[in-house]
C-alpha cells in the first residue's frame, strides 16, 4: 500500500521535481523548498514563472517575474545564471551538453556550458521552449506556430506554422515529433523525419473540454499523456504518423472532476494522474488498472514528478498541500 509523507507549504505550488533523490517544490512566490534531511527554503525569485530540470537530474533551472534565471543544485547550491532584469522570464528549458535556454518577450537566450551566449529573436512573444533530445536544436513556441533553430552554426530557422497561440512545446524522446499545447483546447504536432522539401505533416489532437496544461512522454516515447479532460488523454506515438488515424486512450476517468496534471513513470508504462480535487491515481497504460496514491486534498494538483527509479512520486497543489508518495509502501 502506498504511503504518503505530506508537507503543507501554504502557497501555490507551480512545479515539483526530484534533484537526484531530493524532492523540491517550486512555489509561485519564488521560493523553492528542498526536502533533504529537513526542510530547506531558497528564496530564488520575486515571483516564479517557469522551471526545468537539467538532463542529468541534478539541478533545477528557474525563471521569474524579476527577470532572473537561477540554478538550484541537489545539495542546495544557488547559482545566478542571469541577474534581475526588466522583462519577465516566462519560459526556460534545459538541453543536452549542459545547455540552458530562457525566453523574455520576443528573445530567446541560450547559455552554453562553456559560457558562450547566443540570442534568437522572434516577431512575436515566445511562450514556450524545448530542446531536441540529441543535437543542439531549440524549438520556440509562439503565436501561429514554432520556430526551430540550431544553437551552433548559422543555419536559418525552420518555421512550423499553424494558426493560433502555442504556449508549450516539446520533442518526442526519439526526436521524430514536435508537439505543442495551444491556447485553444488542443494539441498540435509535426513530423520531423520527412524528407527535406516535402510538405510538413501535421497532427491535430483536439476534443479537449479544457486547455491542456500538463504533458508527459512515456519512458520510450510510445505514448504522450495529457491533462485537460475528465480522464488522462494518452495519444499513441509508436507508428510513423504518430496518433493520426488513431484514437487516444482515456485513463483514470472520473465523472466529477478534471485531470490537472500528468507524469509518466520513468521505467514502466504507467501514468500518475492528478485531479482538480487533489486526488492522485497511478494507471497502467496496457490494461487501465488503477491504484489510488493519494486521496482528495485541499486544491487541484499542479505538479507531479517521479524520482529516477520510479519508487517515489512528489506532488504539489494550488493550495500548497504537497508531499511525497512511496508507492512501495
Amino acid at each position: 500500500m502506498p504511503t504518503v509523507a505530506p508537507i503543507d507549504l501554504d502557497d501555490h505550488c507551480l512545479a515539483v521535481a526530484f534533484l537526484e533523490d531530493v524532492p523540491v517544490f517550486a512555489l509561485a512566490s519564488g521560493q523553492v523548498v528542498r526536502l533533504d534531511h529537513g526542510t530547506h527554503r531558497h528564496d530564488l525569485h520575486d515571483g516564479l514563472l517557469a522551471t526545468a530540470v537539467t538532463l542529468d537530474g541534478k539541478s533545477l533551472i528557474s525563471g521569474g517575474e524579476d527577470g532572473k534565471v537561477m540554478r538550484l543544485d541537489a545539495d542546495g547550491t544557488e547559482t545566478t545564471l542571469r541577474p534581475a532584469a526588466r522583462k519577465w522570464v516566462n519560459a526556460v528549458a534545459a538541453g543536452p551538453q549542459g545547455v540552458v535556454a530562457f525566453a523574455d518577450g520576443r528573445t530567446a537566450t541560450v547559455l552554453l556550458a562553456d559560457g558562450t551566449e547566443r540570442t534568437f529573436e522572434q516577431a512575436r512573444t515566445i511562450e514556450g521552449l524545448g530542446f531536441a533530445p540529441k543535437g543542439l536544436r531549440l524549438a520556440m513556441a509562439r503565436y501561429n506556430g514554432v520556430s526551430l533553430v540550431f544553437v551552433q552554426g548559422s543555419a536559418p530557422a525552420i518555421d512550423f506554422e499553424w494558426k493560433g497561440a502555442h504556449n508549450q512545446v516539446m520533442f518526442s524522446p526519439d526526436g521524430r515529433f514536435l508537439v505543442t499545447a495551444m491556447q485553444e483546447n488542443a494539441l498540435h504536432g509535426w513530423r520531423l523525419d520527412g524528407k527535406p522539401g516535402t510538405e510538413q505533416r501535421h497532427m491535430r489532437m483536439t476534443g479537449y473540454p479544457a486547455k491542456v496544461k500538463s504533458l508527459s512522454w512515456s519512458n520510450k516515447g510510445k505514448w504522450l499523456a495529457s491533462s485537460g479532460a475528465s480522464s488522462a488523454i494518452v495519444w499513441p506515438f509508436s507508428g510513423k504518423d504518430g496518433p493520426m488515424g488513431k484514437g487516444p486512450l482515456e485513463l483514470g476517468q472520473r465523472a466529477d472532476t478534471m485531470v490537472t496534471c500528468v507524469a509518466c513513470h520513468p521505467v514502466e508504462d504507467l501514468v500518475a494522474i492528478g485531479f482538480g480535487d487533489g486526488m492522485v491515481l497511478a494507471v497502467r497504460i496496457a490494461d487501465s488498472k488503477e491504484a489510488l496514491l493519494r486521496r482528495p486534498g485541499k486544491g487541484p494538483v499542479t505538479g507531479l514528478a517521479w524520482n529516477k527509479t520510479g519508487r517515489l512520486l512528489a506532488f504539489g497543489s494550488q493550495a500548497g498541500d504537497c508531499g511525497v508518495v512511496d508507492i512501495a509502501g
